[in-house]
């Protein structure tokens, strides 16, 4: 059974226009189906539960990359004994859009539908985990793409506050990670990986991918594939601003890694241990959490629809 999330303020611009172009597609091909709308910030996860408990299992989402994520929250949340039978698709409408970039879902609609009802085929893919601490509870969270700390966060606050002066645009993570730059302060931290990598410094950033892209475009993890059951991260501690001008440059080419202060390492769990409030951001989620923080990888834990 086909459920369908829509999040109607992701590309709001062209969103009547879409919509209709969709379910007219769905009259066309005479397919049973329900959709929800979202209305508020995490509404994607309860719907995405709701759905998947209720025998939906395949789920196409309308939305940019925290839409999606939050419904992969909501599907891992469930009750459902076999997740990995749960099938889902992206038409991409965010501002972002990191996700969909590696499976290169832009923003052609028609062809992102094209490619769930017709060409595309099931893949399976990587799901990753964060356990943290809130209100002395220990809490949960799925993320999809990448999850973020330090600089990699703040580049996402500041570029969500852009919105509201400027629109959404991907220029937006680009301008944020420039504010990010200037104001971040390193935290101290000990991090420690199932691979043996083991660093005590000052955090200044930090990106923990299961995808390579972030920040609109950004290849901080080139290497990251989400269907080979293993994180790729970098951590930077402090720089110097001529190594961050340096890094600039390489931003989108995915040279980054080659740049002397970026440490690059490989793990499938990353303790981070801190008791620390620290900002995160999963999927250009924001969350301020307290650690000490777990984040572990599901192999082929759902199945996507892809070309």
């Amino acid at each position: 059974m086909l459920g369908i999330i829509i999040n109607p303020k992701s590309g709001k611009s062209a969103y009547r226009k879409q919509r209709l172009y969709l379910f007219n597609l769905l009259k066309k091909r005479h397919l049973p189906f329900t959709y929800k709308v979202t209305k508020y910030a995490s509404h994607a996860t309860e719907l995405a539960q709701e759905l998947v408990e209720k025998g939906y299992d395949e789920i196409l989402v309308l939305g940019g990359d925290g839409t999606l994520s939050e419904v992969i929250d909501g599907i891992m949340h469930s009750n459902v004994p076999d997740k990995s039978r749960i099938k889902f698709g992206l038409m991409a409408r965010g501002t972002g859009n990191d996700w969909g970039r590696y499976w290169h879902l832009n923003k052609d609609y028609r062809r992102s539908l094209d490619i769930f009802f017709n060409k595309g085929k099931a893949k399976f893919v990587d799901v990753g985990k964060i356990s943290f601490f809130r209100a002395g509870r220990q809490v949960e969270h799925y993320f999809i793409n990448s999850i973020g700390f330090g600089v990699d966060a703040l580049t996402c606050r500041k570029a969500q506050a852009m919105k509201y002066y400027v629109g959404s645009h991907g220029l937006n993570y680009f301008f944020g990670l420039l504010a990010a730059l200037c104001s971040h302060k390193p935290m101290p931290v000990q991090l420690l990986t199932d691979q043996g990598t083991e660093i005590n410094t000052p955090m200044f950033t930090m990106n923990i991918g299961n995808g390579p892209f972030s920040g609109g475009g950004i290849r901080q993890n080139p290497e990251a594939d989400p269907t080979d059951g293993i994180f790729h991260a970098m951590f930077v501690a402090k720089p110097t601003l001529k190594l961050i001008l340096k890094a600039i440059p390489n931003l989108f080419n995915g040279r980054l890694k080659e740049i002397e202060f970026i440490n690059s390492y490989t793990a499938r769990k990353v303790s981070i241990n801190t008791r620390q409030h620290l900002l995160f951001e999963k999927d250009g989620i924001l969350i301020d959490a307290c650690g000490p923080f777990v984040i572990s990888i599901l192999p082929s834990a759902l199945q996507m629809i892809v070309e």
